[in-house]
């Protein structure tokens, strides 16, 4: 998940965040992103963040403090795909965050999966052989 971010007022750096997953639509449950080799939300020159898991909840919420020292929390997200990008707008007392679609993403992703498909399928004679052999 990528994050990208606009400002409603004051631009303030980001000096840390936390993401929460959930598995109840209003995140009643939200445990914090478990932070687990390269599993967990990252925030980047105080401008970007990202999150990183081996699989991700359906429901999500981020909550970040600015280097002005506000503390600000997001509305409830859902995840739109193991790939997905985001836009959150810093408004002055929360944070809105929405789906963001990228068409670049989106080929690049149809790309990868049939390149996938492609080396397993070119690989498959291979192992072919390779059995024969061993006969």
């Amino acid at each position: 998940m990528e994050f990208e971010f606009t400002n409603e007022g004051t631009e303030s750096l980001i000096v840390s965040g936390i993401m929460y997953e959930c598995d109840q639509p209003d995140c009643s449950d939200a445990q914090p992103l478990e932070e687990v080799a390269v599993q967990g939300f990252y925030c980047y020159e105080g401008v970007s963040c990202s999150a990183v898991a081996y699989g991700f909840k359906p429901y999500h919420r981020i909550e970040l403090t600015f280097a002005d020292g506000r503390t600000l929390e997001s509305n409830v997200f859902e995840t739109v795909g193991f790939i997905s990008n985001y836009t959150v707008t810093v408004r002055e007392m929360d944070l809105l965050v929405e789906e963001r679609f990228d068409f670049a993403d989106f080929l690049r992703n149809i790309f990868n999966s049939v390149c996938c498909f492609g080396a397993g399928f070119a690989l498959l004679p291979l192992g072919m052989v390779f059995q024969r052999r061993k006969k």
